[in-house]
């Protein structure tokens, strides 16, 4: 048996220790990556704990601040009301002008107030889904009754679209009321003629399509992605004398998503819009754990 020349065992040696040290190089490499991995991770879960927390403390401040705000509006609002049925005497044209705007500014900022309340519930996860059958002609019975007060002092017309051959509903007709009334109420604000037009409708099979159409001043393309964020709002001569939270219709967004839907919308400047949300017929319920 032939031996092995003294030079190729010298270099077999040399390449084990190159392998050797590269492997220990590697190696240490690799402990460095996960000391950085761990040390990452660490301090993400510290910005999310960070995070966690002024979102609680935003969520309680919008709750504390909603409900102290309540009490003294309820006053202003009550107020108002004696004043303009005239319980204390009688009033001027001008005096009854100036009460109409003291209880319009306290029921914007009431409705401002509920908004914030409402995004500090569904922040906390404090937002319930109580669904129950229920008829659009009455769901749209109750809206018309609300917004006539608005629209017979108004050259807009209100046209709720009969519901013919839509099945009864399973939700939260509450939370569906909600949305629709933000929509007519937007529509309302930003329609100076023409109409307003509120409609339902099968989607496929098993959902439903609500929409809200006018002939309003409308919505650039470019803004329609921003417009269900928090705070949004269009910027326009109409939208500066007509301020609000931009809440509105971010909310209309969560609520529809409790309700297992979305919303979305249509507009062309100048001609205007259509605002929608899409639900299912009969929304799922999570099983009670009864153990």
């Amino acid at each position: 048996m032939a031996e092995t020349p003294l030079s190729q065992v010298d270099d077999n040696a040399a390449r084990v220790a190159q392998l050797q040290s590269e492997a220990d190089a590697l190696r240490e490499e690799l402990d460095e990556t996960n000391q950085g991995v761990l040390a990452l991770y660490a301090e993400l879960d510290n910005q999310a704990e960070q995070l966690r927390q002024a979102s609680d403390l935003k969520s309680r401040f919008l709750s504390y601040m909603s409900h102290e705000f309540r009490t003294p509006l309820g006053s202003i609002l009550s107020i108002a009301s004696l004043l303009t049925d005239e319980l204390d005497g009688p009033l001027s044209d001008e005096q009854h002008k100036q009460v109409a705007f003291v209880s319009n500014a306290a029921r914007e900022l009431s409705d401002m107030v509920d908004d914030l309340l409402d995004l500090a519930k569904i922040e906390a996860g404090r937002i319930t889904i109580s669904p129950a059958w229920f008829d659009m002609f009455d769901l749209f019975a109750a809206l018309r009754g609300m917004f006539r007060p608005i629209v017979d002092t108004s050259a807009v017309d209100l046209i709720f679209e009969e519901p013919i051959g839509l099945p009864r509903l399973y939700t939260d007709d509450k939370k569906l009321a909600q949305i629709l009334r933000n929509f007519i109420s937007n529509s309302l604000k930003f329609t100076t003629r023409g109409e307003v037009r509120v409609s339902a409708r099968l989607e496929g099979i098993d959902q439903v399509r609500f929409a809200v159409s006018d002939t309003g001043i409308g919505i650039a393309p470019e803004l329609h992605g921003a417009l269900f964020e928090d705070f949004s709002q269009v910027d326009s001569p109409l939208q500066k004398r007509l301020r609000g939270t931009g809440l509105g219709l971010s909310l209309c967004k969560r609520f529809a998503a409790l309700l297992g839907g979305d919303v979305g919308v249509q507009s062309t400047p100048g001609v205007g819009s259509t605002f929608f949300v899409i639900i299912p017929l009969a929304i799922a319920v999570e099983p009670v754990d009864e153990t």
